[in-house]
């Protein structure tokens, strides 16, 4: 490790050396913040850096403001779901546990960023990110990267990145409010006030969410409803010239009630739990610039703290049936340095501590001992990308990882960009690597296994992008090919294995092999008054574990076919109306294919009238023609709806 970080640091002083006298920036060594970009053309989860969209040779998709604010969508994992190779799954309405999956990964192998933050929860069994309490809120651009992205962004990037950044003021003082309300008794606001003055820019918001929603039991009786409050805030200051400091945080409580599964074992009924869950991150980070701004440096501290708490007021002896908290603690260094002109490189070394601790309750007993675990990764990444021919763009990097449990590891990353035909067509290709460590659950558990080695995947993909009309109409169509290895299951124990001590009836193991692949295709048109967009992904993946009693078999919950389409007219005034449409394929539910969860086309419908160029009304209809549609088996989920609200701007 120290001679990775000594190679890299020397690296950086001989490029200075080679050409100190160039006239030329590095680009900024930031995720998210104040210097964040705005323009659908520029990307920065691909590099870390803001870089041109048709320099990057990964997939990406950037969901911007304009584009957030017209979907009219509460949950962002309900936005996700309408790009290529998103799918997720829901445990009943908005508020139950969500997880999404990017090209078929499991949905605890993609990276979530919130402003510069990794959200992942150490608590959880896989260690993923829960979708069920994020809310669009305050969130200005979401950044979609597909594909395993490990170089950059470290473990759990296999199937991609979800870069979600908040709103940054671009005026003295800016307010922008929302309200909505609708079918199954839901209510939404949100208040949010900042400014930028010389040298601070500051943000706040904060909102709240409410619904009885319907019964998570696809056959209950009882609504099971959600409730979340949420705020959050920035402040970017400048100290000097050169040098700023960038201070960061996001909260939310959500309420949630939920049906269980008492007897005869994964019978759904309704009851009376719920659950509570509190989300913290924060974010403290110095920048400051070095050789006219050559060399962009920034220091950073992240902090994210998950707690669950379950309850079920029926127990005779303690409501309390789980408790757990995950806490994630991330120093990091990075660095961008200008070589030459279109060449930058990218460095930086993270120190990441992460813990748990889970107990389970319950009226056989009530005080059980908690799991207490925790672990440490150190790492450090380096990236090179240069503009080699004109139009032409080459990436490539390397990481190294260090845990203290696993051990070392050492991956890497290759892409091109090549932009020709005055830019209108765009070809990409890349390579890359995916790593996720084992969790501490995995690791430390009652069925933990200290011997786990790395999750690991092999990914490729390739496309092509073409501009028609001015860019008026562009197409894209994309191909890609996923092998993952060392997988690690929960598989039962043999009287032989040592690892299986008394009472312990099984254990996670690095057995089970997986493979991914499909085509992406997107497009989208503006033609006078009409806005059209649509996309289509096919995903086939398979369990290529040797052995497997399911080899050859289709993963869980993951739809062969998706495709969305939309389409809006704008009438005179600004007056928007349009229609949207979601198709989801045959999938399976369990591992063996024996249970299928049929395919659906959910329909549509939404509205927005200015009142002023500060304030307008807008309404939807969602699901119009009220089709029963499930992620998961025997789970519920929302019929049609009908909704409208207000929001200002000023």
């Amino acid at each position: 490790m120290r001679r990775f970080l000594f190679s890299t640091s020397c690296l950086a002083c001989v490029f200075g050396a080679v050409s100190a006298y160039a006239d030329i920036e590095a680009p900024t060594p930031d995720v998210a913040g104040v210097q964040a970009p705005k323009v659908e053309d520029i990307v920065v989860t691909a590099t870390r850096t803001p870089m041109q969209l048709d320099k990057v040779g990964s997939s990406v998709t950037v969901l911007t403001e304009d584009a957030i604010r017209s979907s009219q969508v509460v949950a962002v994992s309900d936005l996700l779901a309408q790009t290529p190779g998103v799918a997720y799954s829901r445990n009943g309405g908005v508020g139950q546990v969500t997880y999404a999956r990017i090209r078929g990964a499991e949905s605890d192998q993609t990276v979530v960023v919130i402003d510069g933050v990794k959200a992942d929860d150490p608590s959880l069994v896989g260690g993923g990110y829960d979708f069920a309490n994020l809310m669009i809120g305050d969130i200005q651009r979401i950044e979609i990267l597909r594909g395993a992205q490990s170089t950059l962004w470290g473990s759990e990037a296999i199937g991609g990145v979800v870069n979600i950044v908040t709103a940054v003021p671009t005026k003295p003082l800016e307010v922008s409010i929302d309200a909505e309300g609708g079918s199954y008794g839901t209510g939404y606001g949100r208040v949010g006030v900042g400014g930028k003055s010389d040298r601070v820019t500051w943000r706040a918001a904060g909102g709240y969410y409410t619904t009885n929603g319907v019964s998570a039991f696809a056959g209950g009786t009882e609504p099971d409803g959600y409730h979340d409050v949420s705020a959050s805030g920035q402040v970017h200051v400048e100290i000097a010239d050169g040098v700023s400091a960038d201070f960061r945080g996001a909260y939310s409580h959500g309420h949630v009630d939920f049906d269980g599964f008492p007897p005869p074992l994964y019978n759904f009924a309704d009851d009376r739990e719920y659950g509570l869950t509190k989300e913290l991150v924060g974010y403290a980070g110095l920048n400051f610039d070095l050789w006219d701004g050559r060399l962009r440096n920034r220091l950073s501290f992240g902090y994210t703290d998950h707690a669950r708490d379950y309850f079920n007021p029926d127990q005779a002896v303690t409501p309390v049936t789980f408790e757990s908290s995950g806490k994630n603690k991330r120093g990091e260094y990075q660095g961008t340095f200008a070589i030459a002109e279109n060449w930058n490189a990218v460095f930086g070394a993270e120190v990441e501590k992460s813990s748990m601790w889970v107990t389970t309750p319950s009226d056989f007993d009530p005080n059980p001992a908690a799991l207490l675990a925790n672990a440490t990764l150190v790492s450090g990444y380096a990236q090179i990308q240069g503009e080699v021919l004109k139009g032409l763009t080459l990436t490539g990097g390397l990481r190294h990882d260090s845990h203290d449990t696993f051990g070392q590891h050492t991956l890497g990353q290759a892409s091109a960009a090549w932009a020709f035909n005055d830019g209108n067509t765009v070809v990409r290709a890349s390579f890359g690597q995916g790593f996720k460590a084992p969790t501490l659950y995995q690791l430390y558990s009652i069925y933990g296994n200290t011997a786990l080695r790395p999750e690991q995947a092999n990914s490729w993909d390739g496309g092509i992008e073409q501009h028609f009309a001015d860019g008026a109409i562009v197409l894209s169509a994309t191909w890609f090919l996923r092998n993952s290895s060392n997988l690690i299951t929960f598989v039962s124990c043999p009287a032989a294995d040592p690892l299986c001590t008394p009472g312990k009836f099984g254990v996670y193991e690095n057995t089970a092999r997986a493979k991914a692949q499909g085509l992406e295709l997107s497009g989208s048109a503006k033609v006078d008054q009409w806005t059209l967009q649509a996309n289509y992904t096919l995903t086939d993946t398979k369990n290529t574990s040797a052995g497997d009693p399911n080899h050859g078999k289709e993963l869980a919950r993951r739809p062969r076919n998706t495709a969305n389409a939309s389409a809006t007219y704008m009438w005179p005034r600004d007056i928007s109306t349009g229609i949207g449409l979601t198709y989801a394929g045959n999938t399976f539910d369990n591992a063996a294919n024996s249970v299928v969860l049929p395919s659906y086309v959910l329909v549509d419908l939404h509205a927005a009238v200015p009142i002023n160029t500060s304030v307008e009304v807008y309404g939807r209809i969602e699901n119009l023609f009220d089709k029963a549609h499930a992620t998961a088996r025997s789970y519920g989920s929302l019929g049609r709806g009908v909704y409208g609200g207000i929001r200002a701007r000023f």
